[in-house]
């Protein structure tokens, strides 16, 4: 079931091994980001990788910005400032893997660092 994640993105997990009987160390979740929005700069403890599904967007990293748009693959590394913009009119939609899996506790609005 769909939910609004901490980033403001609209999430829905597919695979984690906390929740499911998987062996497998990371998590995917897709997620969706309306047109003209961005989520909010945050930190993971952990590295994350996305995988761009439909549409196009700005991908922040640091202090780095990188055009992304279908099929492009994007690695964030662990303890980086991230967040992710829709420049287009239509949603962005991509795929979150986490390794190793995403927990509440891992995650941090960049505000707060």
């Amino acid at each position: 079931m769909p939910f609004i994640g901490g980033d403001g993105s609209l999430l829905r997990e597919i695979l984690h091994p906390g929740k499911e009987e998987v062996d497998i160390r990371y998590s995917l979740a897709w997620a969706r980001l309306a047109p003209k929005k961005k989520t909010t700069a945050h930190v993971l403890d952990h590295a994350e990788v996305y995988h761009v599904l439909r549409g196009k967007g700005r991908m922040h990293i640091n202090k780095e910005v990188t055009k992304v748009t279908r099929n492009d693959t994007v690695y964030i590394p662990s303890g980086a400032v991230q967040f992710i913009e829709n420049t287009a009119d239509e949603d962005l939609e991509f795929l979150c893997i986490v390794d190793p899996a995403w927990r509440p506790e891992i995650e941090r609005d960049a505000e707060e660092i």
